[in-house]
């Protein structure tokens, strides 16, 4: 893969690089205007679709940052977005251009004032793994193998700025309306500003590892703090295969199953016992080792869930509350889901979409086990992901809906649902945390 010997770090750099890709949606839009007089509208909407998706990632994969990790974002949510920009912004997850090795030397050399072969016996400055905000190299020392990440140049001081040139787009294809909406933003915000904190990672993965141990089938690494620093984290080098690499093989049903229930598992235990959560659930954060386990990586973006916001969000995963008109309603205002200020209308319109959006999407809580490779299930969702991205009438209301927790929660919820489904798990026990 061809390496990257720069990376634009200032705004204007940054800035100028989405200008130029803006540009080419533009074209692409007037080729589609044309394609549309000769071919199928669906066709031509294919090809379209297919031609911003590669421009659009090929512009965010040379930015880096916090601009690819909106597309990583983006890549989880399989039922809003088209085909075409989910393919290619999974590329995101674990496969990106990595840093040249001169430029790797030289970041190493920033923050620990040494060449990386005066700190280990062996460095290699080609990187094994390249994502969003940083990529890994493989050392060792006195015999022991380390998985070395390294920050890419830039990323943390240009959070804000790349997130204020991605936020007009934000606004128009979330229909976000309202004064109150840069809660949303601070939000992401906040949480970006944390994952470039490579000593606050190493706490919260030390943290989750040692509570989170006693699940079986789940492993962690061990982390090394005399060799990292604030942008750089030493860790077990781990040996597995992504998770999206082990299901296009695996045909062992019970394996899957037990992948499955350890999964499902780690993230019961964090949502309801720790009441915080690893809220980047997708294939590149997950290995699948020789001996059958899951391996967990890269905590940096971790979750805390306030007492306020989980009480009322998983009443309303319950079926007795969803069906009580009056309950049901509650919780919705607690939520935010529904405010003071709503028309008749409106009002009218998010009850109905929000009972008919929980009544399936919290089906998984409804009974004892669930089958996550039920394919009807997961179709349903895709289905009522398109209606609502689709929907007029919810394009003519404010979109300015729900707490800010619902970012993260339902972004993890989303990612854990479409993993359980890659791994085809079946027959998994739903409450099975409560023994742990």
């Amino acid at each position: 893969m061809k390496t990257i010997d720069t990376i634009p770090i200032t705004k204007i750099s940054r800035a100028s690089k989405l200008v130029s890709t803006g540009a080419k949606v533009g074209v692409n839009y007037l080729k589609y205007y044309g394609d549309k007089i000769v071919n199928t509208k669906e066709e031509a909407k294919e090809r379209l679709d297919k031609n911003n998706a590669e421009d659009i990632y090929d512009s965010l994969k040379k930015l880096k940052g916090s601009a690819l990790k909106v597309a990583q974002m983006l890549s989880m949510e399989k039922s809003i977005l088209p085909k075409a920009y989910v393919e290619k912004f999974s590329l995101s997850q674990f496969s990106v251009p990595p840093l040249s090795p001169p430029l790797v030397v030289k970041t190493f050399k920033k923050y620990f004032g040494k060449n990386p072969n005066e700190l280990f016996d062996t460095f290699n400055a080609t990187s094994v793994n390249a994502a969003s905000i940083g990529q890994v190299h493989l050392a060792e020392k006195d015999g022991k193998k380390f998985a070395v990440k390294i920050q890419y140049p830039g990323v943390a001081e240009s959070i804000s700025s790349d997130l204020a040139l991605v936020k007009p787009i934000a606004i128009k294809m979330f229909n976000i309306k309202g004064k109150d909406s840069d809660k949303y933003f601070k939000e992401v915000e906040d949480k970006l500003i944390e994952e470039t904190n490579y000593l606050l990672e190493i706490k919260q993965s030390e943290e989750i590892a040692e509570a989170c141990r006693h699940i079986p089938n789940l492993k962690f690494p061990d982390y090394y703090t005399e060799f990292s620093s604030e942008r750089i984290i030493t860790m077990d080098y781990m040996t597995g295969e992504h998770l999206s690499e082990f299901v296009a093989h695996n045909d062992n049903q019970e394996l899957s199953n037990t992948l499955g229930q350890a999964l499902w598992d780690f993230y019961m235990y964090q949502v309801h016992v720790l009441k915080k959560v690893h809220a980047d659930p997708h294939p590149g954060n997950f290995l699948i080792s020789k001996d059958g386990d899951l391996i967990a990586l890269d905590f940096g973006c971790m979750k805390a869930i306030p007492e306020s916001f989980y009480q009322p969000y998983f009443e309303l995963a319950d079926k007795k509350c969803i069906d009580n008109a009056k309950l049901f309603n509650e919780k919705l205002y607690e939520l935010e889901i529904l405010r003071t200020d709503d028309s008749q209308e409106e009002m009218r319109f998010f009850t109905d979409m929000f009972y008919e959006l929980l009544s399936l999407f919290t089906q998984p809580f409804q009974s004892e086990t669930f089958d996550f490779s039920n394919s009807e299930f997961f179709e349903q969702v895709a289905e009522m992901g398109q209606k609502y991205s689709k929907s007029t009438e919810l394009r003519n209301m404010n979109g300015n809906r729900g707490s800010k927790h619902f970012i993260y929660i339902n972004r993890t919820f989303f990612g854990l649902y479409n993993l359980m489904f890659d791994l085809k798990a079946e027959n998994i026990k739903v409450n099975n945390f409560i023994n742990f």
